[in-house]
């Protein structure tokens, strides 16, 4: 079945939320949603791009019967406090969510602690990306409840990170830190993170998928000068070597509609899945109480 015929058979009008949603795979995954449905979904931008995400809801398609429901949150998701503000605001005056996209990130050399003393890269690939999905599971909780999808997909690389990557000594890295080890880092425990939620919340569904190269021109707009400098010759990388947005997020598209309706999942870069090798209970534990604090300060 194809991703349109999939998303045009859904016996109800799904909300669907986009974190990070105002440019490169989320903004692509939200067109290609949006017009997989023809325009009839009720789909939230959420990011701190107001112009980019205006441009992306306008390019929407309309649906056939009543009004579009296309909106844009603003908010610097890199602040757990904002993560908090957001979602509870939404939480209040949403009736489900049938689907929730997290791919926040950034492309960086630089080791740059946030206000809230969590390191940025770390804050975009991995702690809002789980606070985001703990608030919003009495969402999906209802979206379950009716039979509906209620499914969760982020989005980083899902190939196998050993446990050694997450050292219960040094949650967040803290310490002895790198740019290599952060990667590592935010890879594996967001493999961690979709087990961990299928384990405690199983009529839910939870998907890490890796997108393999693609051509959004990220490194042009990093705040890292190092990346921007190496931002020509990334470009024609992505361009010989990598997909379109397009194509990634309906690659993205098809491993989600592929996913269960409970459990957790790995997918690659074709929406296909990987080998499901867990990550030991007790670890899991302590990252989730560890995430849980940090992320609610």
């Amino acid at each position: 079945m194809s991703n349109a015929a999939a998303a045009r058979a859904l016996p109800y009008r799904p909300v669907a939320v986009f974190v990070g949603g105002t440019a490169g795979i989320g903004a692509g995954m939200a067109k290609a949603f949006a017009q997989h449905r023809n325009g009839d979904a009720h789909i939230i931008i959420i990011g701190r791009n107001r112009q980019a995400a205006q441009q992306l809801i306008a390019s929407f398609p309309k649906p056939a019967e009543g009004e579009p429901q296309h909106e844009f949150v603003e908010c610097d998701v890199s602040l757990m406090k904002n993560v908090r503000k957001t979602t509870t605001e939404l939480v209040q005056r949403l009736p489900k969510v049938n689907f929730l996209v997290v791919s926040q990130g950034i492309v960086t050399t630089r080791a740059d602690k946030t206000e809230e003393g969590i390191d940025k890269k770390l804050a975009l690939h991995y702690y809002s990306r789980w606070r985001f999905t703990y608030e919003f599971i009495p969402l999906l909780q209802k979206a379950a409840d009716a039979n509906e999808d209620a499914k969760v997909l982020t989005v980083l690389d899902s190939h196998e990170q050993p446990e050694s990557a997450i050292d219960p000594n040094n949650f967040g890295l803290q310490k002895n830190y790198s740019v290599s080890t952060a990667a590592k880092y935010a890879c594996a425990a967001n493999n961690a993170m979709i087990e961990s939620f299928a384990e405690k919340y199983p009529k839910l569904s939870f998907t890490h998928i890796y997108p393999g190269l693609v051509n959004t021109g990220i490194a042009g707009a990093s705040d890292d000068w190092k990346i921007r400098l190496f931002s020509p010759i990334a470009s024609v990388i992505g361009r010989l070597g990598g997909v379109s947005p397009e194509t990634c997020a309906n690659n993205m598209w098809h491993g989600l509609y592929a996913s269960g309706k409970t459990g957790w999942y790995r997918k690659d870069n074709h929406g296909e899945e990987l080998s499901p090798k867990s990550i030991s209970p007790e670890l899991r534990n302590k990252l989730w109480d560890h995430t849980l604090e940090v992320t609610g300060r």
